[in-house]
Formats: structure tokens, sequence, C-alpha cells
């Protein structure tokens, strides 16, 4: 098999719709190594003629909104340019240049490099390397180590942030839209809805008159209803981990965005805590410690991009560059290296790193939240906002306990309700992956149709656990039976531990943030997002 070239559209610098620059290869059978010529009719038809004259019609190239979205080819020139300075190229030109300034005894160009890995890389090299997830933690801190790097962490550790914040967030917006009118409260108490006491049917009001101020205008555009959303109160809640749902939610629905969380992705806290936190430890400028974070999608890049994790004091980035785990493999290559089975192993950093001892104390044990491949998000705030808003206990989504679950459509969408034992609804909380979901999603919200409290919104398939820079199975394997064994080991050896439970998250909202809900932990820990204007271009005027 091989791929056509693709096709681009230059000298763009405003967002354009994917029907003006599909940059989607075109894959085509060759049948032999000789090539043939392409012949057009009168009809618009493509003809494939070989060397002895046999015609052969060629398939028009279909491409979905998963294409679209997935290849970045709507993004803008900026970002585009933003995006190919994250590769490891990168990494290993800063790591030449610690070389050579060790060298030539000049620390004044000297920079502390850390990584961070997702445990969902680690889930694709377990299952490719046939190893478990703390072999591949360990082999991955040997070889990057050797490579020069000082320290790794695990953004396991920042995502029990993000879950904690994200429980707290959606909290806070329940009980404000509850007390505003946007949502009614449980039919059976209507007074202790939100105490904990009550109980009984939750429904989302879109007739409720919102509140006035930090709204944001659903436009009158392409048919979209006039309705005034305040962030701080919208429902329902929609995660916000997934960096190719909020460039698409920003690019093409901006009337989305209030009802987006406005905690940061566990990537990103852990930008915000290697640069700030981490770097102050060490007496070090955020400009004085280059962070990378190892990813499965490459979204990610776009993520780390963004002008909201920039210091224009400092003119660095919280994450200066994210590499896929492709890319990882194919650095073991570059280095000579093609079998990660045979790598050295070294014991994990302390510090930002869900590690704990053994039974025995001397073997290192992985430990992460609950929940599912894509972070957790909707079984932590299910089981967070049960105990908080009515006082019920022992909420476990993965096992069923106190909840219903049921897949609704397809198995990339599911529904989770917390029920009083009379069947009346408290809480309503659904999972909406891949853009077919995402789209019914968006519909059902701006219409004000949305019967959840709480969606956990993933652009790929099957979540990041099938994310785009995920190495690729075996060509003897089916996808669906690949993304089953990365699945498997992703909680492969991993203990589950709630994010409350660790013990070094108290001492940092104390040390670090000053406490929970401060100025400082709000800076850190949330952020913000952007409608992005479509300046069209003319398809007819293009220039190709």
């Amino acid at each position: 098999m091989a791929f056509s070239g693709a096709l681009t559209l230059s000298d763009l610098n405003d967002f354009i719709s994917p029907s003006q620059a599909c940059i989607k290869p075109v894959e085509v059978a060759k049948t032999s190594e000789t090539q043939g010529s392409i012949k057009v009719d009168t009809s618009g038809s493509y003809y494939e003629v070989s060397q002895d004259g046999l015609e052969t019609k060629l398939e028009t190239a279909t491409i979905s909104l998963n294409d679209c979205l997935a290849c970045s080819g709507c993004i803008t020139s900026a970002e585009s340019v933003l995006v190919t300075l994250q590769s490891q190229e990168e990494l290993y030109s800063i790591l030449k240049q610690n070389k050579i300034a060790i060298e030539t005894n000049d620390p004044s160009t000297h920079r502390t490099v850390v990584v961070s890995i997702s445990p969902q890389t680690r889930a694709s090299f377990a299952a490719k390397y046939n190893q478990t997830p703390i072999q591949v933690a360990r082999k991955l801190t040997w070889f990057f180590k050797n490579l020069g790097v000082h320290s790794i962490f695990d953004t396991s550790f920042s995502r029990d942030l993000a879950l904690l914040e994200t429980g707290r967030e959606f909290v806070d917006r329940y009980k404000k839209a509850l007390a505003k009118g946007v949502i009614k409260p449980p039919t059976m108490n209507t007074d202790a809805s939100a105490t904990g006491e009550g109980s009984g049917d939750m429904d989302v009001d879109s007739t409720a008159k919102a509140p006035r101020k930090r709204i944001i205008r659903r436009g009158a555009a392409n048919d979209e209803p006039a309705v005034a959303v305040e962030t701080e109160s919208a429902m329902p809640m929609l995660a916000s981990a997934c960096p190719g749902w909020i460039c698409y939610a920003e690019k093409t629905h901006g009337y989305m965005l209030p009802y987006i969380s406005e905690t940061k992705s566990p990537q990103q806290i852990m930008g915000s805590m290697v640069k700030d936190h981490y770097g102050s430890q060490l007496g070090l400028k955020p400009d004085q410690i280059y962070h990378v974070c190892v990813m499965p999608c490459y979204d990610k890049k776009l993520e780390a991009s963004r002008s909201d994790f920039y210091s224009d004091l400092y003119q660095t980035r919280d994450v200066d560059c994210v590499i896929t785990s492709t890319e990882v493999e194919k650095m073991f290559g570059e280095q000579g290296m093609t079998d990660m089975t045979v790598f050295g192993e070294m014991d994990l950093d302390l510090g930002y790193n869900s590690v704990v001892k053994d039974s025995s104390g001397h073997d290192q044990v992985l430990v992460g939240a609950a929940g599912n491949a894509s972070g957790g998000f909707l079984e932590y705030v299910m089981q967070y906002a049960s105990k908080e808003l009515f006082g019920v206990h022992g909420v476990d989504v993965d096992q069923g306990l106190g909840v219903q679950v049921k897949t609704v459509r397809n198995s990339d969408f599911r529904e989770v309700t917390l029920e009083m034992p009379t069947g009346e609804v408290l809480l309503k909380f659904a999972a909406a992956y891949g853009f077919r979901n995402i789209q019914n999603l968006v519909r059902k919200v701006k219409t004000g149709k949305s019967p959840y409290h709480f969606v956990e919104v993933m652009a790929c398939p099957s979540g990041c656990i099938n994310g785009g820079g995920q190495l690729k199975q075996d060509s003897s394997i089916p996808l669906k039976d690949w993304i089953v064994q990365v699945d498997q080991q992703y909680r492969n050896g991993v203990m589950a531990r709630k994010p409350e439970e660790n013990p070094v998250l108290a001492q940092l909202y104390q040390e670090w943030l000053g406490g929970v809900d401060t100025p400082k932990a709000r800076k850190q820990l949330r952020t913000c997002y952007h409608a992005v204007e479509q300046n069209l271009v003319n398809p007819l005027a293009v220039k190709w």
C-alpha cells in the first residue's frame, strides 16, 4: 500500500473549513511496481490507465468528521508552526545544548529537563512489548535518563488534582444552577436537594431565566437559539481534558463554551506544577526548565501551544514540548534500540509520581484513580457528587454499585444514573466518545434538551486509550481486540486509589496554592476558552 501526495492550501492565516483544505492522504493500492496514468472523463470521473491500456475507475475518497478533526487541517497557520516545533527533534536539541553548556562550563544556557509520561502511553507500550505498566515506567525512566533527562514524572499524579478540581467545580455549578433556577430541584424534597438530605427527580430546565453576568450569548446565526448562558451555572457541565473536543467547540460551536469545565487537563496541571512548584523547590525560574509530556494524542501538542498556558514574563510555556507514544518509539530506533524488552530499568523518581512501596517495602507499585482509560472523570465526579450533594456513599461506576449503567445507541455512548430506590433520578451523567456522539450531544445542548448534568467528552472513539499517537497493533490483530488489550494493560498491576487519598495533594494545596479555591489555585488549576471567528474563504477563489 502507498499514499498519494497530500493536497494543501498555503498562505492561510485564518480558520478554514475542512472542505477547503483537506490534508488527509488517500490510500491507494499498487498492483505493480510500474506506474500508469490518470484519465478524467467528461463527467469528472477519474480512471487509472495501466501501461497496457486497461482502465480502472478510481473510487471517490470519503472523509468523515473524525478524519477532518483528527488531521488538524483546519488549524491556523500560526498554530501549525507551533505544532511543528513540538517533536523529539526539539528535545534532542535541548539535550545537545545542555551537553555543550556542561562542556563549556556555561550554566546560563543549561536547562533542567523534565519528562511527564501519561498512563495511556504506558499501557500502549505494555501491550505491544508484553510488559507490565510498572516495567514500562521503569524502562522509560532508564531510557530518558540515559539521554540526559533529569526527572521523569507521571501524569496520573496531576490527574488526581484534575479529578478533585472537576468534582468540586461540578458540585459548585450544580448548587449555583439550582439556586438560580437553571435546573429544577428533586421533586421529593425541594428544600434539601443540594444539602445531602434530599432526593428525587432532577430535570434540566431549558426555560429558566439565566443570570446576566459573565454570560456568552448563543447567537441567532445558523438557527442557534439566542439564550444567555452563564459559565458558573451552565448545565450540563462538559469535561475539558480532551483538546480535540475543545478545538472543535471553539472553532465550530462557540456557544458550547460556557458548558465546558474550566479545570485544566492533567497535562496542563502537570505543566503548572513543574514550572511553578517544582521549579521553586529547585530554585529555578520557569524558563530554566524544559518540560516534555509524552501523550497518546497529537492534539495535545496544540493544547500545549495555547496562549493561555504561556508566560509573557518568562517567555515560556507550561509544557514546552509534547511527543506522542509513536514518536517515543521512533526515538528508540534513532538511538539504535528497537526492542524495549532488553532496556534497563530504573526506580521511578520521587515527587510527582503515583507510586508506592509494596507490602515488602522494596518494590514499587503504581497507583491511580479508578475509572476508564480516558482519566475516569465520569466515575469520579459521580462518586464525589453523590456524596457531597445527596449523602450517598459507596458509589462505584465500574462495579455498577449504587448507579444504573447502560450503553446507549453504540459502545461509545454510556449513561450513568444515580437513582432513589423508587426509581426517581438524582443525577444523570454520560460519556460521549467520537464525533458522531459529540454531534448528537451538541445538538441536544443547543436546543436545551440535554437530560444530563455531566458529560465526559472525548474526540477519539474508545477514548484516550485509542488516541492517534498510540502505538499501532500488529496487522494480524483486529483493532477492536487491540483496544481491549491496551485497556487491560492500563489497569494491569495498578492499585486503585481515590484522588483525595493521595497524601501529597493536601500538602500541595496548602504549601503551593495557599488552600482550596484561592486566587492562586484558580490561576494554576483553571483556564478559559475562546470562540474562534471563522473567516471562511470562498472555495471558488482558492488557488490549488
